[in-house]
């Protein structure tokens, strides 16, 4: 992976992580630096997801992708919460 596809993975990353946490309801106790976190994974992750269902490249947007990786976010997010709340 080249530096560019570093840089592209944080930034989408963070946007994804930003949008899966205004997907789980109420407040979250995580960090924004777990959110990133959260987000550069569910975005890997999402994508290798799209890619085994032959949607992650398409013509224009790829709707049915990023809606993959916000979900993936969310579910995160949400489990971090969780396991830091129980502490």
């Amino acid at each position: 992976m080249e530096i560019s596809g570093i840089i592209s993975a944080i930034i989408i990353g963070i946007i994804i992580g930003v949008l899966g946490r205004l997907v789980v309801p109420g407040r979250q106790h995580i960090g924004v630096l777990l959110t990133i976190v959260v987000g550069i994974v569910a975005a890997l992750i999402g994508a290798a997801i799209a890619s085994g269902l032959g949607v992650a490249d398409t013509k224009g947007i790829d709707w049915i992708e990023w809606l993959i990786q916000i979900g993936l976010a969310g579910v995160g997010i949400a489990a971090l919460d969780r396991s830091r709340s129980r502490r």
